[in-house]
């Protein structure tokens, strides 16, 4: 017999003859709610058996603890077969093709609460979430002509976090998914493969993941806000490939651009090596941003092409910051898939002088560029390029992606900047929560890659290193602290030397 089911019936043995017909009771169709092999419902139960004794430790009666976890929170999602199946959208189709070496495009999501996570209440709160989000319950799969997405009925457990972040997923085993949800202390993190979703989609499910977490504990906001509810019925906007829906531009460009600078330093055996987050008020930060004229991203870049400048031995070229645009700003969209382009803003290095001058010149180049004309052409050179593959059997495209990838591969942008903004939950939950923050995944030829969250007073600047060479760090850290932002550092240790 398992250890859990020890510690359930010793659980059972102290409860009064009343107690033990109510959770019998419980559990009397609980089969019902599981269209799963015999395993997989032995492994949901041993969930449910591990939550109900969590809350009940944590002094929540008995009758409340199973009102929160009524077995209603499953919708009859696990109850039926699985039938569904996503195509990739337009950003996305590239990525299962173009991998090298188990290297992904990752990135990851934290939010930090004011309290250690109880495990057996996120895995609940992650059981009973992702009926919400039936593009996530998914598998990648090779068709004939395409990867997509396949529907799976499963346990999608949550982890305790033990190893290095951003670790590629083991995509090619049987009905793995395309995302982790990990915890460790107070943390909870989710990461994805950007085949899957992208940023603001991400933040859509980690903060529903979160909210139900605290709603089993016994936190319910009066007002919602934005964020989803669970109970409600998926639609299809939410999960469609968006990008063919923007009218096509007259002319389609963007991806094909001139090297960039490198910083220099040896790449890390193992990437990320390092991620480092600088915890800053974000009241400094905007002060500081304004008065050089700009917004906290055009700053934020500023501030990058100086450290960038720091990093490497180069005199002459031209450094790159490639930065994501939220294409929902533009065309008004509840899709949770990628729905997301870029552009990269261009300053020789020689001209990295004076602060002011530069933050003019990066507010100019994301009015230019980061706008909705500029981002139209950029949608249309990429659903033409999707066109152009469409009929091509995989086993050949893959080589061709791969060619044609690298004409929009790293060597193009020195680093990135992906700045999510403020994010915001309901007063309640807020009161719980003390920090997010936002990381990308490895690089193959770039040293680092930055990006940035807000969450309350506080934003994180988050730096995911494929060197040990600390320059950008460092000169990032005496700058902010130069204009009076007190940057506290966190991160790890290198994973390896």
């Amino acid at each position: 017999m398992e250890k859990i089911n020890i510690a359930f019936y010793e659980f059972l043995e102290s409860l009064s003859d009343g107690e033990r017909e109510v959770i019998q009771h419980f559990f009397s169709e609980f089969d019902i709610n599981f269209a799963v092999s015999k395993a997989e419902r032995r492994r949901f139960r041993q969930d449910f058996e591990r939550a109900i004794v969590a809350l009940c430790e944590r002094g929540v009666p008995l009758s409340e603890a199973l009102e929160r976890l009524s077995l209603k929170n499953l919708g009859g999602f696990y109850a039926r077969p699985s039938i569904m199946w996503f195509p990739l959208d337009d950003a996305a189709k590239i990525y299962p093709i173009s991998m090298e070496h188990d290297r992904q495009q990752m990135f990851r999501l934290s939010v930090y609460l004011k309290e250690d996570v109880v495990p057996e209440i996120l895995q609940m709160a992650l059981t009973f979430a992702i009926k919400r989000f039936p593009a996530f319950a998914t598998t990648l799969k090779k068709g004939f002509f395409w990867h997509y997405l396949d529907a799976v009925k499963k346990r999608f457990a949550v982890e305790e976090e033990c190893t290095a972040p951003l670790g590629a997923i083991k995509v090619s085993m049987s009905g793995s998914g395309s995302f982790r949800l990990l915890y460790y202390g107070n943390r909870i993190s989710a990461e994805f493969f950007h085949v899957l979703t992208d940023g603001t989609g991400g933040m859509v499910f980690l903060k529903v993941v979160v909210a139900e977490y605290l709603r089993l504990l016994g936190v319910v906001p009066s007002d919602r806000g934005d964020l989803w509810d669970i109970d409600e019925t998926p639609t299809l906007d939410e999960f469609e490939n968006t990008f063919p829906k923007v009218e096509r531009a007259k002319s389609g460009s963007g991806f094909v651009d001139r090297r960039a600078l490198q910083m220099n330093g040896r790449l890390s055996r193992r990437r990320p090596c390092r991620i480092i987050h600088f915890r800053m008020n974000s009241a400094q930060l905007r002060e500081a941003a304004k008065r050089h004229g700009g917004t906290v991203t055009a700053y934020l870049l500023t501030e990058m092409f100086f450290a960038c400048s720091a990093a490497t031995d180069e005199l002459s070229g031209e450094i790159n910051i490639q930065v994501p645009v939220n294409m929902r700003k533009f065309y008004p969209s509840k899709t949770v898939r990628n729905f997301s382009m870029y552009c990269g803003v261009r300053i020789p290095i020689d001209k990295v002088i004076s602060k002011d001058e530069i933050v003019k010149e990066v507010t100019e180049q994301l009015k230019v560029k980061a706008d909705e004309p500029a981002m139209q052409e950029m949608i249309t050179a990429a659903v033409r390029l999707v066109s152009s593959l469409r009929y091509i059997p995989l086993v050949i495209k893959q080589p061709i992606a791969k060619f044609v990838y690298g004409f929009l591969s790293e060597k193009s942008y020195t680093t990135t900047l992906s700045n999510l903004g403020v994010v915001t939950m309901p007063e309640e939950l807020s009161r719980h929560i003390e920090r997010m923050d936002f990381c990308l995944g490895p690089m193959a030829v770039n040293r680092l890659a930055c990006a940035a969250v807000t969450f309350g007073d506080t934003t994180m600047f988050s730096i995911s290193k494929m060197t040990a060479d600390p320059s950008f760090e460092e000169k990032m850290l005496s700058l902010l602290e130069s204009e009076g932002i007190e940057a506290e550092v966190e991160g790890s240790e290198y994973y390896d030397h």
